[in-house]
Parts: C-alpha cells; sequence; structure tokens
C-alpha cells in the first residue's frame, strides 16, 4: 500500500497541468496555441529522467535515492507555483517531469521484493496505485484551481512531497543493488540493452503509440470542453475528469491476465479497445455527446493501462541485474510517445477539430495493433 499510495501521489505532479494548460498560458501570456507545450515539456524531462536517473536503481541504495529525488521535487513544484514568466515556468515544469521518475525506481524496487509467480499480481497492484493518481490529478487539479487558483495545487502537492519523503524513509526497507558498474558504463549498457533485447523494442514501441493516443485524448478533450461549443468551467472539467479513475481497475487485472500466460491476446484486445473508443462520439445525438465523451475516456484508460502492466510484465520478467534499466527504457520511449501524442492533439484540435483528433488518436493504437499481429510465437508468450 505505501509503494503504491507514493507512486500515485508522485505521478500525479507531472499531470496536474494538463487540465489547466488555458489558465495557465492565459496567466503567463502564453500564446494558446504553444498551451500544448506546457504537458509536452514536463514528459520530456520526465524521459530523460527516465535515462540519466532510473537506471541509478541499478546501482544506488534504492530507498535513499527516492526520498531525496522526492525531496527535490518539492522544491521544483515551488518553483513552478511562483513563477511569473512562461520561461521559468517551463523549466519548473521540465524538473517536475525529470524529478518525477522517482515513482519508477519505486516500482522497479518492489519487483526486487516480489518472487516471479505473483510479480504481475503486485506490479498490477502498485501500477493501480499509480493510475489512480494519473487519473485523480486531473479533477483534483481542475477542482483546485475553480476554489483558488492554478498555483494553489503545485503548493500543496510540494507540501505532500516534503511529508512523503519522511514517511518513505521511515517505512521503506533498504535495498542496495549487487552492481559495481560505474555510471557512465552503466548509461552505455542502455544502448547494447536496446539493440539486443527484443522483448523490450516491442513492448516500447507498443504502449508508445498508446500512451500518445492517451496524451492526445486528456490534452484535447479540457480543450474541448471549455470550448464555447461547450463552455464548460474548470469545476465541471475536473467533475469529468473523474471518469477516468475507473481505467485503474484494469490494472491488477491485467496482472493477474498475466501471471496466466495470456499476454500477446490481452494485448491485442487493449489496442483494439483503445483504437475503438475513439468512434462512440460518432455516432451519438449532439445531447449524448459528452456522456458517450466520457464512456469513450474510460476505455482509453482501460486498455491503456492494461497495456501497461501487460509491458512491465514482460520486462520485469528478463533479468533481475538491469532491470532498472530496462524500466527506464521501456518508460523513456513510451513517454516521449506520450509528448509527442499531446503534441498531435494540442495540433490536431487546432487545425481539424475534435474530428481529426479522433482520427489521430485511432491511427496510433491501430499502428501498434499491426505490429503486434507480426509478433512470432506471440500465442505462446508465457514469460
Amino acid at each position: 500500500m505505501v509503494f503504491a499510495a507514493a507512486c500515485g501521489l508522485i505521478v500525479a505532479n507531472i499531470y496536474y497541468a494538463q487540465p489547466l494548460t488555458g489558465p495557465i498560458a492565459a496567466s503567463l501570456g502564453l500564446a494558446p496555441r504553444w498551451a500544448g507545450i506546457i504537458v509536452t515539456v514536463t514528459q520530456m524531462g520526465y524521459c530523460l529522467g527516465l535515462l540519466l536517473i532510473v537506471p541509478l536503481g541499478d546501482l544506488l541504495e534504492n530507498r535513499g535515492l527516492v526520498v531525496w529525488m522526492t525531496r527535490a521535487v518539492a522544491v521544483a513544484l515551488l518553483v513552478v507555483a511562483f513563477a511569473t514568466r512562461p520561461a521559468l515556468f517551463l523549466v519548473g515544469m521540465w524538473l517536475v517531469g525529470l524529478l518525477s521518475v522517482a515513482v519508477q525506481v519505486l516500482v522497479t524496487f518492489v519487483t526486487h521484493l516480489t518472487p516471479l509467480a505473483i510479480r504481475g499480481r503486485v506490479v498490477g497492484s502498485v501500477m493501480s496505485g499509480l493510475m489512480l493518481g494519473i487519473m485523480l490529478a486531473r479533477p483534483l487539479a481542475s477542482l483546485v484551481a475553480q476554489l483558488a487558483s492554478w498555483r494553489a495545487i503545485f503548493v500543496l502537492s510540494a507540501t505532500v512531497m516534503l511529508g512523503l519523503s519522511f514517511l518513505l524513509r521511515w517505512s521503506l526497507p533498504r535495498h542496495q543493488s549487487a552492481s559495481t558498474q560505474g555510471y557512465g558504463p552503466l548509461l552505455v549498457s542502455m544502448a547494447r540493452l536496446f539493440a539486443t533485447t527484443r522483448p523490450l523494442q516491442r513492448r516500447a514501441f507498443y504502449h508508445a503509440c498508446l500512451f500518445a493516443t492517451f496524451s492526445l485524448f486528456w490534452t484535447v478533450t479540457p480543450l474541448l470542453l471549455s470550448s464555447p461549443r461547450f463552455g464548460v468551467s474548470q469545476g465541471g472539467i475536473a467533475l469529468f475528469a473523474l471518469v477516468g479513475v475507473a481505467g485503474a481497475i484494469a490494472a491488477p487485472i491485467a496482472g493477474r491476465v498475466a501471471d496466466r500466460g495470456w499476454i500477446w491476446s490481452a494485448t491485442l484486445a487493449a489496442m483494439a479497445l483503445t483504437a475503438l473508443a475513439f468512434t462512440l462520439t460518432w455516432f451519438v445525438a449532439p445531447r449524448f455527446f459528452i456522456a458517450a465523451l466520457g464512456l469513450e475516456g474510460i476505455l482509453i484508460d482501460f486498455g491503456v493501462t492494461t497495456n501497461l502492466v501487460l509491458g512491465q510484465r514482460v520486462i520485469f520478467s528478463l533479468s533481475a541485474a538491469y532491470r532498472a534499466r530496462l524500466n527506464a527504457l521501456y518508460m523513456a520511449i513510451f513517454f516521449l510517445g506520450g509528448a509527442t501524442g499531446s503534441a498531435l492533439g494540442g495540433w490536431a484540435y487546432a487545425s481539424g477539430g475534435w474530428e481529426r483528433a479522433c482520427m489521430v488518436g485511432m491511427a496510433l493504437p491501430a499502428l501498434a495493433f499491426l505490429a503486434c499481429l507480426t509478433e512470432a510465437g506471440g500465442r505462446r508468450q508465457t514469460p
């Protein structure tokens, strides 16, 4: 429970800004067409942290690494909260993304404490906490912005991070990796691992496509709901974003499915569900549009969460000696997909409205589906 709660609280930091891009851009004087860069910069920082910081889990004592990263992200959140210029705000968000990779050190950490037979179930449980953090971050940020201002959520989260750092230091066991490599060789080895680990290549590509879809949907939806067509307030957007919480139930289910060896078929199902979800708003009367949009969000979150846990089950079944590096590569690649999805979503919505955003959102998981069909021996995959 501590691992799951910590993952949820930390990962929420990189999603608080997502439903607030409009008010933040207006407050800082950032042009509306550049509002999507707020999410993109955060995700790019997260990607860099995955490549440069998460591998330290194979080198340094894990508890101490997580504790100090949690304290550092509290400082970065305060920079964001009190920034008055776009440049300083974006630097702060980049640092928030960079340091929030503590969550991936925690996910790898828990696998070292878990036997293989139940690893999918345990990872699924921890990931359910992480996904709840992602899903609840958006409505919480919108609600706090409605009651106070967009800056308040970052001050609140900085306080929570400081308290969490002391809880983690008190409650987690120490874990020191057996690796004797230096930091430089550790980073160099990641290129070799990526080049030679076929399951990593495939699972990273699959989830890059699906996470791009996820980011696209949750970047565009607040813009759509707040547009003159609907005129939904920040409080209303907060309520709408709560539908995504339902997707978190997919994590423990996917973990159990993975432990049974049904990874390939479940992966295809998750991709198909994510792609088809975008068609729901095409066939409803205008008065049912928001309800259909909410169901669409649930299905997308369910499919993306399922695919994430299935992918991690595959990655965490490989050698424990370089598990942190494999997870870092996996997460970095698909977060690049997420950053791309946010940028594509902003462009598609600005240039072609919701319909064009839906087309792009469908194309990405469809591409992953076609790639997964080529997976040799997929039906027999039982890591």
